[in-house]
């Protein structure tokens, strides 16, 4: 894929072009979170195909069967993330290690069904944390994404790198999926911004879900309106379909004709970071299997 990866999250600006599949945008007050691919020195993002999606769930039944001959697994594994916080700064403004703290907690009370889902067995155990003075950095992160990562990248594909800067108005963090780090590994990781950590100063992501949301694609996942009212959706069969990504916290929503309103409190759908409370138990399972074909260490 050469300097191109699939990033993840954005908002406000771009709501009206947040149709099933498109960018992955977490943005301001009244952001979406997209899926997007979006190029590595800051061209437009593009929305990547249905066909992409297929193609890219193709190759994990494949990778996942091949790592399940080698090496039988339990159903449920508990898996440990050593994770890697890398805050970068403009003048002294940007994270704290206190938010990075917080952050963590929220992450391992999120993925260990703490807020009102299944636990999905994920806990993230914080390695380290670097801190980097560099205002072109802070202010353009996806336009140094090569020299950034490059620099301070750690551990191999089990490793989260998480990179804290300020991304603008319309993005709020982006993300790799795990079947992107053979082709770029320097390129693996989450980008999101400094301030959607938990109390933080942008208005409807100040607590840290942005954060879940963005590592819940480096583990995997799809938005729940991927596809759409139509078939496959999320490639998950317990979220019920979404027709079009959720703003704010609208109960009650259900675009699709099929049973099931719109899983508005999923933590992959765009909600308003109050309105998100879980994963699913099939969401879950998809996580460990994604580990074990794409991010488990050889035993």
């Amino acid at each position: 894929m050469g300097r191109r990866l699939i990033a993840l999250s954005l908002v406000c600006l771009f709501v009206g072009a947040s149709a099933p599949g498109s960018t992955d945008v977490r943005h301001g007050s009244c952001g979406p979170r997209h899926a997007l691919r979006v190029a590595a020195r800051g061209q437009e993002p593009y929305t990547p195909s249905a066909g992409e999606i297929a193609r890219m769930m193709a190759d994990f039944r494949r990778r996942l069967a091949a790592a399940e001959r080698a090496h039988p697994r339990r159903r449920t594994q508990t898996i440990t993330v050593p994770t890697w916080v890398h805050i970068i700064t403009s003048g002294g403004t940007g994270a704290s290690v206190a938010a990075v703290r917080q952050q963590i907690a929220t992450l391992n009370a999120a993925y260990g069904g703490k807020l009102g889902g299944t636990d999905t067995g994920v806990r993230f155990r914080l390695a380290g944390i670097t801190r980097t003075e560099s205002p072109a950095w802070f202010r353009d992160p996806l336009g140094h994404e090569e020299a950034l990562k490059a620099t301070l990248r750690r551990g191999g594909p089990e490793t989260l790198n998480l990179y804290l800067a300020e991304l603008g108005e319309l993005v709020l963090g982006y993300s790799t999926y795990p079947f992107q780090y053979d082709q770029a590994p320097t390129l693996d990781g989450v980008v999101i911004d400094w301030r959607t950590l938990p109390g933080g100063t942008l208005p409807n992501f100040d607590r840290g879900m942005t954060g879940v949301h963005e590592i819940g694609h480096w583990l995997g996942l799809l938005h729940t309106f991927e596809n759409g009212c139509e078939e496959p959706g999320d490639y998950v069969d317990d979220t019920p379909p979404e027709g079009v990504a959720t703003h704010g916290c609208p109960e009650g929503k259900d675009t699709c004709p099929a049973p099931g309103e719109d899983p508005i409190h999923n933590f992959m759908d765009y909600s308003h970071d109050r309105c998100m409370t879980h994963f699913t138990p099939g969401q879950a399972v998809r996580i460990q299997e994604m580990w074990t074909a794409y991010r488990q260490r050889a035993e």
